[in-house]
């Protein structure tokens, strides 16, 4: 298997001075299949971002990629002429919980690896927020939890403010675009700064806390027409790159530019699906409904009554992936259902036996039959929210999963890593998994397999939280 690596720049903006300014972090890159670099200092407060130019209009909201600022984002193209789905590549939590200048790259298969306490969890914590921001829901419906992914040794500044700094890369037609923000989690949890970087390093929109007693933060973004940058204030809870499609008219080349980059942001981060199978909710007959998977897939056989329906060589192909994870051989994936009570039953069929309901399979084999329908089945079948202006093609779908060895064994861990490589081969879905520290991952891939013995496994890469992390 191979894996990705390589130390991206930091593009976190640090100013010289301010009520909520701190000394710029030292950074810890955590390459795939290599080790932390550096030391980790003490977090320090949330720095204040750039300072721009106070003005009053409207409070805005958010808002998903429309037609014409989708005709921006599309145009930028890439190379050959050819798409480039939009993809989050780089995961940054300069100052998150226990990580402090954390760097992680992320590719079509990224195993998060490490000891109980390493941050595993708190990795895919920040890309959830960074998600739900990107989608448009509020700082406190996306942080619930806010103060607790403060840094523990944060001391508050003069005012008693503290916070915590997240961010990613996106990738796509308009190049790698950088996004960093700046969230102050007491005394008010609130976004205090956020600056969008194009792939030149140029600043397309930057924000800043100028008056504590608004709602609002001063923003400004590129225009490069008559005016070089336009500058209104923002509501200081939800994100600036999600409201920009409303507020720029993508009149002037400089526009088109914010444009694109926001929407790739957009697109890159909205197409998620955080997946926890839990064995326990699973065992029981479902009702059949519209057949979309939630995330704790406790209506596994719903999905697959409709899979059975719908897309018979999906459906024969997940059979035959249980075949290749569950105890005894399985022919087919069954369905009993109840015309009286409108439910429906899992069940393996087994040559010469009766057939096996799902419920009587263990937690492991339920996990893995519910982490590989997740993989085989897309965004229409998930219970996700997926940007409906631009369509599926020119998105990429990435999958959480925390704990995904939880309850596997070393046989079923690997088919999903099989299966998942193989799909994030053709670039349509994407999987960040946490693992435990006793997954061994050898310098010539997960579990010490090579390509040649896992060949379709070789986009598989893992980060190691676990060495020389102090």
């Amino acid at each position: 298997m191979t894996t990705t690596g390589g130390t991206a720049p930091d593009r976190t903006h640090r100013p010289s001075a301010g009520p909520l300014a701190g000394p710029a972090p030292e950074r810890t890159h955590v390459p795939a299949q290599g080790r932390a670099r550096g030391p980790v200092p003490a977090p320090v407060p949330v720095p204040a971002p750039v300072p721009a130019r106070a003005s009053a209009s409207p409070r805005g909201s958010a808002s998903t990629p429309g037609s014409g600022s989708a005709r921006a984002f599309a145009s930028a193209g890439g190379a050959g002429g050819a798409f480039v789905r939009p993809a989050v590549t780089e995961l940054r939590l300069s100052a998150f919980g226990a990580h402090r200048g954390t760097v992680l790259p992320l590719g079509p298969v990224t195993l998060v690896r490490g000891p109980s306490g390493s941050g595993k969890s708190t990795v895919l914590r920040a890309y959830e927020v960074l998600a739900a921001l990107g989608a448009g829901a509020g700082l406190a419906e996306a942080l619930p939890d806010a103060v607790d992914r403060v840094p523990e040794s944060a001391r508050p500044d003069a005012q008693g403010r503290r916070g915590f700094r997240i961010g990613c890369t996106v990738d796509g037609p308009a190049g790698p675009v950088h996004l960093d923000v700046a969230v102050q989690a007491e005394p008010t949890l609130r976004i205090v700064g956020e600056r969008l970087t194009g792939q030149d390093g140029r600043t397309l929109l930057a924000t800043a806390l100028r008056d504590p007693g608004r709602g609002t933060v001063q923003a400004e973004w590129h225009t490069a027409g008559s005016t070089p940058v336009t500058r209104a204030p923002f509501p200081d809870d939800l994100l600036g790159t999600a409201l920009l499609p409303l507020r720029v008219a993508g009149k002037t080349p400089g526009q088109r530019d914010v444009l694109a980059a926001a929407e790739q942001v957009v697109v890159g981060l909205r197409s998620v699906f955080a997946c926890d199978p839990q064995p326990r909710r699973m065992r029981a007959e479902v009702p059949v409904g519209e057949g979309r998977l939630r995330r704790d897939c406790r209506n596994l056989a719903e999905v697959l009554h409709r899979t059975a329906h719908e897309c018979p060589r999906r459906h024969a192909r997940l059979a035959a992936f249980a075949g290749a994870g569950c105890v005894g051989p399985v022919t087919a994936l069954g369905l009993r259902e109840s015309a009286e009570s409108g439910t429906v039953q899992a069940v393996l069929e087994r040559p010469g036996r009766t057939p096996t309901p799902l419920g009587r399979l263990g937690d492991g084999e339920l996990r893995y039959l519910a982490l590989g329908l997740v993989l085989l089945t897309g965004p229409g079948v998930l219970a996700m929210d997926p940007v409906a202006e631009v369509p599926q093609a020119m998105q990429t779908l990435t999958v959480l999963t925390d704990g995904l060895d939880r309850g596997l064994d070393a046989r079923q861990v690997r088919a999903l890593l099989e299966l998942a490589g193989e799909i994030g081969a053709g670039g349509h879905m994407r999987l960040v998994a946490t693992v435990g520290e006793d997954v061994p991952a050898g310098e010539d891939g997960w579990a010490g397999v090579g390509p040649a013995d896992v060949p379709n496994a070789t986009g598989v890469a893992v980060v190691d939280l676990g060495r020389d992390r102090t």
